[in-house]
């Protein structure tokens, strides 16, 4: 397949497609959340093509809600500020009016045709949920069509690959994704996204909830966009069972400078593209002549006890994944002995190794890199590293892959400690490396969502 010339990415140049601006329009009728909605399926129909992020599109469905909430901003009784929001959910996520296919041939068709508890929550706030997005192989490592939309011979990352490109494309504003490992982060880092991956449980993640480290989050164009979406979700149907929800108001926190910022390495620090880190550090060296304390991991014990406690997260998330999806991958190995690919079917084998003492081992750990990091609060408002290793590889590169379980969209090492602390993280597209989007990653206490949000904000506005 000949693929177009990719078009150079550069953050003082790239306009992402945003919502809360447009929105402005819609009261005094300039425009209309239809008209948005057509803009948005004109790029689709323009983009799509290449791109291959959409697994299904319910137009009809999307142009009557949209005229629904072109009525609403007209009588002034909008639902929400996300009222007549074009937004792409993650093919892993149940839909009453399109089929759940979670990127496995063994899901083909499948159409339980009920809406997510976080689906319900968006169509009460007026949002217009228009299609699902690609997923890997029942949110994995194996990568369906997509490519992406800054170079179609790179990948757009995974598992959240679709929604991360519709939203790096423009084709909407926002997109749900999900993360277990580096799903949210990674691919809204190699797609110039905007992305939440929010406090364990604080988005209510519905009939998903099997694996203890997934979390539901927010790829977006804008911050504001970003923080708006989660909010309504969580809003209307809280967190997930036990949990109290996303914390803060509705209104985007406005931005608000860090005092002290610490830089995490993590495991992955050696593999750091030598741009990637070259750009970082520039980053580090302008936000510190701004005024903010910038921590090394030799500045404060606290920060190596920390350093050290994270060491090993992604084989802990390995194995913690395998053994908790073992039973449902046994299912379907039953039903269909050659319906896994090889990446799954060597997690399944994972998992059969693993013993419930292994598995509880790992899980103290888990506590362990947990407790680090609490005791880092009065050290340091949070904590700031790369989103990924450096630009997106190209499609098909099996960069860190462990053993025979396959990574080829991109190695997710940079992911791995946020998703085993279930603490937010907040990824800004802030850096261009060899013409691609890479971003710099934000990550606080659990429930500080809101305020990494106002430091991401006040991040944007004080890089260059």
């Amino acid at each position: 397949m000949d693929h177009p010339m990719p078009t150079p990415y550069s953050p003082a140049t790239h306009r992402p497609l945003t919502f809360h601006d447009a929105a402005q329009k819609f009261a005094d009728s300039t425009d209309t959340p239809r008209a948005y909605l057509e803009r948005c399926l004109a790029t689709i129909a323009a983009r799509e093509p290449v791109v291959q992020g959409w697994v299904v599109l319910n137009e009809a469905g999307a142009r009557a809600a949209a005229d629904a909430s072109t009525a609403r901003w007209k009588a002034n009784r909008t639902l929400s500020p996300i009222d007549g929001m074009p937004i792409g959910i993650k093919d892993l996520i149940e839909t009453a009016d399109m089929p759940t296919q979670m990127g496995s041939p063994l899901y083909a068709g499948n159409f339980p045709k009920r809406d997510s508890a976080m689906i319900q929550a968006l169509r009460g706030a007026g949002a217009v949920v228009l299609g699902k997005t690609v997923t890997t192989e029942l949110g994995m490592s194996h990568p369906g069509p997509t490519t992406n939309p800054f170079d179609p011979t790179r990948t757009p990352g995974g598992s959240s690959q679709g929604s991360a490109a519709v939203v790096g494309a423009n084709m909407v504003p926002a997109a749900i994704g999900t993360q277990v490992l580096g799903s949210i982060i990674r691919p809204a880092a190699f797609c110039a996204n905007a992305a939440l991956k929010p406090t364990q449980g604080a988005i209510n993640r519905g009939e998903r909830q099997g694996l203890s480290q997934s979390t539901a989050g927010v790829h977006a164009g804008s911050l504001e966009d970003m923080w708006a979406v989660a909010y309504e979700i969580s809003a209307r149907a809280g967190g997930d069972p036990g949990a109290p929800g996303l914390y803060g108001d509705a209104a985007p926190p406005p931005p608000t400078m860090p005092r002290r910022l610490a830089v995490m390495e993590g495991e992955g620090w050696s593999q750091v593209h030598p741009a990637a880190r070259e750009g970082f550090e520039r980053a580090l060296a302008t936000l510190a002549a701004k005024g903010v304390a910038i921590l090394r991991r030799g500045d404060c014990a606290p920060l190596e006890a920390f350093e050290r406690a994270i060491a090993d997260c992604m084989a802990l998330t390995r194995d913690v994944c395998a053994y908790e999806m073992r039973w449902t991958l046994e299912n379907l190995v039953r039903t269909s002995p050659d319906g896994l690919s090889k990446s799954l079917s060597a997690r399944l084998e994972v998992g059969r190794a693993l013993s419930r003492e292994a598995y509880r081992a790992r899980l103290a750990e888990r506590a362990a890199a947990r407790a680090a990091h609490a005791a880092l609060a009065p050290a340091c408002d949070a904590l700031i590293s790369l989103s990924c290793l450096g630009p997106a590889p190209k499609l098909g590169d099996t960069g860190g892959s462990d053993g025979k379980i396959i990574h080829t969209t991109g190695n997710p090492i940079m992911n791995a400690a946020t998703s085993v602390l279930g603490c937010p993280a907040l990824t800004v597209p802030a850096l261009a490396v060899d013409g691609l989007p890479v971003g710099i990653q934000l990550i606080g206490q659990w429930h500080q969502d809101e305020r990494m949000t106002a430091f991401a904000r006040w991040l944007q506005g004080a890089l260059p």
